[in-house]
């Protein structure tokens, strides 16, 4: 004797199989989806995802990410891991000759958020743990200059010059 399966049963089942498949269709949350406002003098702290040379022209953009989730008046507003685009402010690409040689700068110059680009304005900042990449035969000659590098997963902190809202 086979036993027939209840209609509420399997309203059930499909209502459970229908709010499964909603939720796989959206995917999971993404770290870029954020809200609010983030006042000036906030620190971002952002570790690169492309690396960086003394040598890049002035303007030219790299990419990192949000390091720590940002928090303002206890709520998160932008979290870890949204993509943040930057641009090199100084280099020794833009010094001219004999006037000595710019020291890296760099700055955010927008980020990642809701499927859009929001431009922000941070203060230039100097790297700090960069590397200098020499030559075997700049070392073989106790030469000590060489290009500075800041390599993917550097981590930097900015401070926003403005407040942002998105």
């Amino acid at each position: 004797m086979i036993k027939m399966i209840q209609p509420k049963s399997i309203a059930g089942i499909a209502i459970m199989c229908i709010c499964l498949a909603a939720c796989s269709a959206t995917g999971p949350a993404t770290n870029a989806t954020a809200h609010g406002t983030i006042p000036a003098g906030t620190l971002l702290t952002v570790a690169t995802t492309s690396q960086i040379s003394e040598r890049d022209p002035v303007g030219r953009t790299f990419t990192g990410q949000v390091d720590q989730n940002v928090v303002v008046n206890g709520a998160t507003v932008l979290r870890a891991g949204t993509p943040v685009t930057g641009r090199i402010t100084a280099s020794r690409a833009s010094s001219r000759p004999g006037r000595g040689s710019a020291p890296l700068g760099v700055a955010l110059a927008s980020i990642s958020v809701n499927g859009g680009s929001v431009a922000i304005k941070t203060h230039s900042v100097q790297p700090q743990g960069a590397t200098t990449a020499q030559t075997a035969e700049m070392r073989s000659r106790g030469v000590t200059a060489g290009n500075v590098l800041v390599t993917p997963g550097t981590k930097m902190q900015f401070r926003l010059a403005q407040a942002v809202t998105f």
